[in-house]
């Protein structure tokens, strides 16, 4: 008991003061020696000035000795959702639930944080490779919980709030986006995800990039008027895309311009609007142009397709389906589908600037578009793929 009262207090000072005491009494060497040595030779003086000198240097120790390793520091951030949500300032374990955002962390250079993603998170090649979480709609919370994430990443468009909401309950912090209406929207989400996880350096540089490419695209694409376009979200029943959706401006981007004037973003289409209309083109997004092949050639054969003069001379674009998914790889599917609509002007250089072989024959066609065909394997075609899309 007594070394514990005496190691919480101040133990060096008395130590001090007591062969201060001793010094004092006599200044010559050989008196002082004599009353050290008297000290010393009772075990019990010995043993407490042990005690003390052991009690001092602890303190010294403990004094000087840095504290235990701080937690990574947090900060208060607003998502996109209004939310504020404590994450740390560099978030080292991802788990991303949407294509989209596992798309936008491989873009950024950000794959080794990336801890875990979704089934259906399948671009590039190498995120099939993360451990998986389940669905979009149903992520498997104990799967989540296990890979220990700071940060948790989803979006308004295909995630439940019930999950955002369940995360909180577990204390794991989550970072949600919302639905982006114009490709500069989708950059500008870019950005901010970037500094979100620390990286903002990174996302000011790719969001530059890809601003250059499509101000690079519009220099080529000023002289030439735009396509009327009906791009084709599914056939049957036959569903189109709105004026107010990302996938809009992609056409606008890329030098078209939607024949569906609807506010809806996903309005149902009849063949009557459409043969009255009369688009240049048909647009599909498909990560095989054999399947949008297939696609275009189910309805031609339909009754009441062959009105349409796109449908007889074969005029239609096919570009990846990640025109479906606002991330940074959107803009190539933009210069792609420019590529398509507009050969003429992209001629002026074709040495550097090629333009793809036609892949649709078409002996009668007068104007028969390129396809292309992305090599990437995007979403599989399944309920809850279309809803990641």
């Amino acid at each position: 008991m007594f070394f514990a009262r005496e190691s919480t207090g101040s133990p060096a000072p008395i130590l001090v003061g007591l062969f201060y005491c001793l010094l004092s009494q006599d200044s010559r060497q050989g008196r002082f020696v004599q009353r050290v040595n008297s000290i010393f030779v009772s075990r019990p003086s010995a043993m407490l000035l042990a005690f003390l000198l052991l009690g001092a240097l602890d303190v010294s120790a403990q004094a000087t000795s840095p504290g235990p390793p701080l937690q990574p520091a947090t900060r208060e951030v607003v998502d996109e959702m209004g939310r504020t949500v404590r994450i740390p300032f560099s978030p080292a374990r991802i788990v991303s639930l949407a294509p989209s955002l596992t798309e936008t962390i491989y873009a950024l250079g950000l794959q080794d944080r990336l801890v875990g993603d979704t089934d259906f998170c399948d671009y590039p090649v190498e995120a099939q490779k993360k451990p998986k979480v389940g669905g979009i709609i149903n992520p498997n919370l104990e799967e989540i919980a296990s890979l220990h994430p700071d940060l948790v990443l989803a979006t308004k468009s295909i995630n439940r709030l019930d999950t955002v909401r369940a995360l909180d309950t577990l204390g794991i912090p989550s970072y949600a986006t919302t639905d982006p209406h114009s490709v500069a929207e989708i950059i500008s989400s870019t950005q901010k995800l970037a500094e979100v996880l620390g990286a903002s350096e990174a996302g000011k540089s790719l969001g530059e990039e890809l601003q250059s490419r499509l101000a690079t695209l519009q220099a080529k694409l000023a002289t030439v008027p735009p396509r009327r376009v009906l791009f084709i979200v599914w056939t049957e029943p036959l569903i189109s895309t709105g004026q107010h959706t990302f996938i809009a401006d992609v056409l606008r981007n890329a030098g078209a311009v939607s024949i569906v004037e609807s506010s809806q973003d996903w309005p149902q289409m009849s063949l009557e609007e459409v043969v009255r209309l009369q688009p240049d083109y048909l647009v599909f997004a498909s990560s095989h142009s054999e399947a949008a092949a297939r696609d275009f050639d189910a309805l031609a054969a339909r009754p009441g397709w062959r009105i349409l003069d796109a449908v007889r001379n074969r005029r239609y674009a096919v570009i990846s389906d990640a025109v479906n998914r606002p991330a940074p790889r959107i803009v190539s599917a933009i210069e792609e589908l420019a590529r398509q609509l507009h050969p003429e002007a992209f001629q002026v250089s074709p040495v550097l600037d090629k333009e793809p072989a036609p892949a649709n024959p078409a002996p009668s066609s007068p104007s028969g578009s390129a396809l292309s065909s992305y090599t990437h394997t995007i979403c599989s075609s399944s309920t809850e793929s279309s809803c990641a899309h």
